[in-house]
């Protein structure tokens, strides 16, 4: 699994956990002045994820304020931005005499060296507890410079609609199962990140031109494979219908998957074969007739699906239920007399 870090406060006393908390911001952030009405007993947890370019934090925590001074600035040094999510609770950022309330599934944007000011409040008056996601981008990674940046500063962006939508719920997703990817896949999945986050800051700064055209590509491919992956079930679904999606022409779709190795109909046909397959392994699913995993994935067709599916497996969809159902069996056996051989 990807590697991580977990902070947990809950694992000192409750005297210490503050002090803690405070040295985590300022090994993983930014060194910050903090105070909160739960300082006496701070349970909050840190999930740190590197992910090639750039490092991933899920932070839960009570409601808190911090400030970066103008001192604190001087005397420490800090070489990157922050891009923070608001997943729960509602936050207010301050930078270059800017400021903004941050509500939940917002994101929120500001310079790790200079001074700023931020705050997140829990839900119910600060009861409960408040979370983010937040993301640290190395200066260098960044190919908009830092004056373009600066109009971005402490404002606020949408994490419910467009790029902000699609960066939001995959930084979600990584962070809050970080379980389900590989370490080897680390440095992709930061790329991607990165790449929706250049997008996302470009759009807002209506200077879409300031994004690498392949920075552009490679976010516009991302949300085209998780539009198709959203809708494989819609036998509707085609070049045309997926261009339409996306506001660009087919020509232009089929040129953006010109250096994947494969075609837009290959991409989608592989992917329902796949979850056919799944579908016909799992024994849960013995019941549910073949035709009805074809057409759950998109292939209305009966007699279109058994010839894709032996192309792409060397056999039926019936031989390849029945095998792995004989299999399964096989290996079952095996197990009970193991454990019928172990109570002698």
């Amino acid at each position: 699994m990807l590697d991580r870090n977990v902070i947990d406060t809950e694992a000192l006393p409750p005297r210490e956990r503050f002090g803690m908390w405070l040295d985590l911001v300022a090994r993983t952030a930014a060194p910050l002045r903090m105070r909160s009405a739960h300082a006496d007993d701070f349970t909050a947890r840190a999930e740190i994820i590197p992910l090639g370019p750039i490092q991933l934090v899920n932070y839960r925590y009570p409601s808190l304020d911090a400030v970066r001074t103008a001192k604190l600035a001087r005397q420490t040094e800090v070489d990157y931005f922050l891009l923070a999510l608001t997943t729960t609770g509602t936050g207010a950022s301050g930078q270059a005499g800017r400021q903004s309330v941050i509500g939940p599934s917002e994101f929120t944007f500001y310079d790790g060296s200079r001074p700023h000011q931020v705050s997140h409040e829990g839900a119910q008056g600060g009861q409960q507890h408040a979370s983010s996601v937040v993301a640290l981008i190395p200066y260098g990674a960044l190919p908009l410079p830092p004056d373009r940046l600066a109009p971005l500063l402490a404002g606020r962006m949408s994490g419910t609609e467009g790029v902000g939508a699609l960066l939001a719920q995959y930084l979600v997703q990584i962070a809050g199962h970080p379980e389900q990817y590989h370490a080897a896949d680390a440095d992709r999945l930061g790329t991607t990140a990165l790449d929706l986050i250049v997008t996302m800051l470009g759009r807002h700064l209506v200077a879409e031109d300031a994004v690498p055209r392949e920075v552009r590509r490679r976010a516009l491919l991302a949300q085209v494979r998780g539009y198709i992956q959203r809708h494989l079930g819609d036998v509707t679904l085609s070049p045309q219908s997926i261009a339409h999606a996306h506001h660009v022409s087919v020509r232009t779709l089929h040129r953006l998957f010109e250096t994947e190795e494969t075609t837009v109909a290959s991409y989608v046909r592989d992917l329902r074969l796949d979850r056919c397959r799944r579908d016909l392994a799992d024994p849960a699913q013995a019941h549910r007739a073949i035709q009805a995993v074809a057409t759950r994935w998109g292939f209305g067709d009966k007699a279109v699906f058994s010839r894709a599916f032996r192309a792409a497996y060397g056999e039926t969809p019936q031989g390849y239920r029945v095998a792995r159902r004989e299999q399964a069996r096989i290996v079952n056996d095996a197990a009970s007399v193991v454990n019928s051989t172990s109570t002698y």
